[in-house]
């Protein structure tokens, strides 16, 4: 069964990822409309959009896109990261699986976008530990890259910690730009 027509949900004892849903709008604006963790936010091949949203109004049409794209288009997944200490959502995870002309054929592409709070070393690997098997068997792919930038501290110690390895090939874009950072679990 593919997971655009039954979106699976995993859990361990810290967090639930799930598909994302119309109700995560208000917890996603704390995410979304925080300038500081806006650099965090992996918008590679995105034609530009750096999804920053001020308002509850631009998160929910994130969200109508976000859904657009699993329902109608099958392109990715967006989930929601739900803390089930605190019962709110601090970020999304978005997978997809890329087929290309480049190093990251037949890849699975990971966004991790996180509120400022929860971009730390011990909840980016647990997330990672949680949803990186699991996400490369629900995708069929052989490998998942993600992107993290040099100053993206814990973010780095996070999937060397998990597992993930530093690449210097960059992914080219469907517009031929070419993109560096990003680090690959196989």
């Amino acid at each position: 069964m593919s997971i655009y027509e039954n979106c699976p949900e995993l859990c361990d004892d810290a967090y639930r990822i799930r598909l994302i849903e119309p109700r995560d709008t208000g917890d996603l604006l704390g995410v979304y409309g925080d300038r500081l963790a806006l650099p965090f936010f992996n918008s590679d091949n995105c034609h530009g959009a750096n999804f920053y949203c001020r308002t509850l109004h631009d998160v929910q049409e994130s969200i109508k896109y976000w859904l657009i794209e699993y329902h109608e288009n099958h392109a990715f997944v967006r989930f929601a990261v739900e803390s089930l200490e605190t019962g709110t959502v601090i970020g999304t995870l978005e997978m997809l699986r890329r087929t290309a002309d480049d190093f990251y054929d037949d890849c699975g592409i990971l966004r991790i976008d996180l509120g400022t709070a929860y971009e730390s070393t011990p909840v980016i690997e647990d997330l990672l530990n949680l949803v990186s098997v699991p996400f490369m068997r629900l995708f069929g792919c052989s490998r998942i890259a993600t992107k993290a930038p040099i100053y993206a501290v814990e973010r780095r110690a996070a999937l060397a910690n998990a597992g993930y390895v530093a690449k210097t090939q960059p992914l080219i874009g469907h517009d031929g730009t070419h993109y560096y950072d990003y680090w690959v679990y196989a």
